[in-house]
């Protein structure tokens, strides 16, 4: 395993970030390579301790010349959202110089050719730069694994719908509760990047039947544990082995995708209608029914009628929730899986 740093030039002048590259060379060009990165917004962690978990199983599998598949692992994606720290609160979701998501505005590629990009010498925002140097890292490989979290939520996939149901078998290895396939634009996001390059070649020559390009939700933000990140870990050898980027015979086949899998016009973003307390009424991983109180905003305390009660427009499965316990009128409180499409059906980005 060879360690390299790359460096993320900052915006002033003596200010810099370092972004340790791990690589495994694999001993077939014939094998699929992947590269997974961790913690694009900078502060989310569950993806990090996975990565931490995973690596002694891939030393192990390099030390006993079991890895077929070139790999790249990049454990913490962003070293400047790590660094944004307000009053002891790191701010690892939006760049502050530029205010943009750092899951969004990715370079988006004709072809699968980082010679398209914009080199160093170009003038540009870090936060530009990081994304551009990601894509370096990441384009030409076969599968390529985004590892975030939610607020509070079930391990759960985002795939585009030219990779689904063939990323089925990535699912059920990874172990994950739920798949939400999307279309259109994500606001080149990059899992969107990722895939984009090869949607724009012939199909003999995109050969997506062997890509895997997904944004994994690890839960939620406090999950952040041994024991989910070795789980996590396992679900991501077993994917890696599945595909044929690592030689496992002790590994079995994934059995096939038992979980909740829906296309994103499915999921109702069920929103609040005032501001309040939020008194939760149903957790992430269950199934209710149509009419099921979701939660009781305590919007006025002390009065008769201070509260505000929240249900589902229709049957599904809570996928995610809030961490905070503070609403505004208009906030979303529950991502909701639901059986048909939403009134308020999106594509592409739930959320900014």
């Amino acid at each position: 395993m060879q360690k390299t740093v790359e460096i993320i030039r900052g915006d002033s002048e003596s200010i810099a970030y370092e972004l340790p590259v791990y690589r495994i060379e694999g001993s077939s060009a014939e094998a699929p390579a992947a590269y997974i990165q961790a913690a694009l917004h900078g502060d989310e962690l569950p993806g990090v301790v996975a990565i931490d978990a995973l690596m002694p199983k891939l030393r192990k599998a390099e030390a006993e010349g079991r890895i077929l598949g070139n790999l790249t692992i990049v454990p913490r994606a962003n070293p400047i959202g790590f660094n944004q720290l307000h009053f002891h609160n790191m701010q690892g979701r939006f760049d502050l110089g530029t205010r943009v998501n750092y899951n969004r505005e990715f370079p988006l590629l004709e072809r699968p050719d980082v010679s398209l990009l914009p080199g160093d010498e170009i003038a540009m925002p870090a936060d530009r730069r990081l994304k551009v140097r990601l894509l370096k890292l990441s384009v030409g490989h076969d599968i390529v694994l985004d590892l975030h979290c939610d607020d509070e939520g079930v391990a759960y996939l985002y795939v585009p719908e030219a990779l689904w149901p063939a990323m089925a078998d990535c699912a059920a290895a990874m172990g994950v509760d739920a798949v939400i396939h999307w279309g259109g634009q994500s606001g080149s996001s990059f899992d969107e990047a990722s895939l984009h390059p090869w949607l724009q070649l012939a199909p003999e020559e995109a050969r997506l039947n062997r890509r895997v390009v997904t944004t994994v939700e690890y839960r939620g933000t406090s999950d952040v544990n041994a024991e989910t990140a070795e789980k996590d870990a396992e679900g991501i050898y077993r994917l890696l082995v599945a595909r044929g980027v690592i030689a496992d015979t002790t590994v079995a086949a994934p059995a096939p995708f038992a979980g909740v899998a829906q296309p994103i016009t499915h999921i109702e973003m069920v929103k609040s209608p005032c501001s309040g307390a939020i008194l939760y009424d149903v957790a992430p991983g269950e199934h209710i029914k149509a009419g099921t109180r979701i939660a009781t905003i305590v919007h006025i305390p002390g009065e008769a009628d201070s509260r505000v009660e929240v249900f589902a427009p229709q049957d599904g499965y809570i996928l995610t929730r809030r961490s905070h316990r503070f609403t505004r009128a208009g906030d979303d409180l529950v991502k909701l899986v639901g059986v048909a499409p939403s009134a308020d059906a999106r594509s592409g980005a739930l959320e900014a």
